[in-house]
C-alpha cells in the first residue's frame, strides 16, 4: 500500500512596497500628489487670459492640469467634477484617481480628438498618490512625472535633470516651479504667474500665485482716442417693426 505525499504549504509572496517619488512620494504621515502650471492663455498672436486658472478642481482629492483648448479643458474637467460628486453623494467617500482617469479616457476616446483637452490628472486616495496622463484621443498612462502643453519640452528638461526618489516636498515644489519657469522663458504660448496645488489625505493647499512673473510692463501712452478720430463716412438707420410679440410664462413650482 502506497502512502500519500505530504502537502507541503507555499510561503506567502513578499509583500511589494512603491518606491516614491516626486509626484507620488511619501511624506511624513501623509501622500503628496503635487501639480503646477503656468496661467497664461493665449489665442493666436493675442494674451487673451493673464490669470487662466489652469489647474481644475475634480474632486476634494483629485485635481486635473488642463492643456489645448481652453473651453475643451474646462468643461472636460467640470462634467468629470459633475459624475464624480454624484458618485460621493451615493457612496459617501472620495473617488479613486483611477475612477476618474477611466471616465474622462472613455469620454475622450468616444469623440475621437474632436476635443482638444490635455489633461494631466493627480490626486491622492486609498493607494497612495497618482498621477495620469490623458491625450484627447484617449491615450492614458500612468507616470511618475510630466510636463504637457506647449512648452513642455523645456519643462520636462528640467524635470528630468532634478527629479530624484524621496524628495522632500519644498525640493519638489522648487522643481515643479523651475520647470515651469523653464517653459515660460522657452514659449511665447505660457507666460505669466505660477500656480501651484499640492494635494494630501489631510486637505489641499491650491497656493495661487506661488510665484508671480518679474517680467511686468509699464504702457507707454494711453490708447484712449478722442471721439471724431474715426469719420463716418455715411450712415444709414433701418427702422425695425414688431410683427407678432409672444409671451411665455416659466412654472417655478
Amino acid at each position: 500500500m502506497q502512502g500519500t505525499p505530504s502537502r507541503t504549504r507555499t510561503p506567502d509572496p513578499p509583500e511589494r512596497r512603491t518606491r516614491p517619488n516626486l509626484l507620488r512620494h511619501h511624506a511624513p504621515l501623509a501622500r503628496i500628489s503635487l501639480l503646477g502650471a503656468d496661467t497664461r492663455a493665449t489665442s493666436s498672436e493675442v494674451v487673451a487670459d493673464k490669470m487662466c486658472a489652469k489647474i481644475h478642481y475634480i474632486a476634494p482629492n483629485i485635481y486635473c492640469c488642463g492643456a489645448g483648448t481652453a473651453a475643451d479643458t474646462e468643461k472636460t474637467t467640470e462634467l468629470l467634477a459633475s459624475n464624480l460628486s454624484i458618485f460621493s453623494l451615493n457612496s459617501g467617500r472620495n473617488p479613486r484617481v483611477v475612477m476618474a482617469a477611466q471616465i474622462v479616457q472613455d469620454m475622450l476616446f468616444r469623440y475621437h480628438g474632436q476635443i482638444g483637452a490635455n489633461l494631466i490628472l493627480g490626486g491622492v486616495d486609498c493607494a497612495g498618490g497618482h498621477l495620469y496622463t490623458i491625450g484627447p484621443y484617449g491615450d492614458m498612462d500612468k507616470v511618475p512625472y510630466l510636463a504637457m502643453g506647449s512648452g513642455d519640452l523645456a519643462a520636462m528638461a528640467i524635470l528630468e535633470d532634478g527629479f530624484k526618489p524621496n524628495m522632500e516636498l519644498e525640493s519638489a515644489k522648487k522643481l515643479v516651479r523651475d520647470a515651469i519657469h523653464s517653459g515660460i522663458m522657452s514659449d511665447l504660448g505660457s507666460g505669466n504667474n505660477v500656480d501651484i496645488c499640492v494635494i494630501t489625505r489631510q486637505g489641499v493647499d491650491y497656493i495661487r500665485p506661488y510665484e508671480e512673473s518679474v517680467y511686468k510692463d509699464k504702457r507707454e501712452r494711453r490708447y484712449k482716442y478722442k471721439a471724431g478720430t474715426s469719420a463716418v463716412l455715411t450712415e444709414r438707420v433701418i427702422p425695425l417693426e414688431v410683427v407678432e410679440e409672444t409671451v411665455q410664462s416659466m412654472d417655478t413650482a
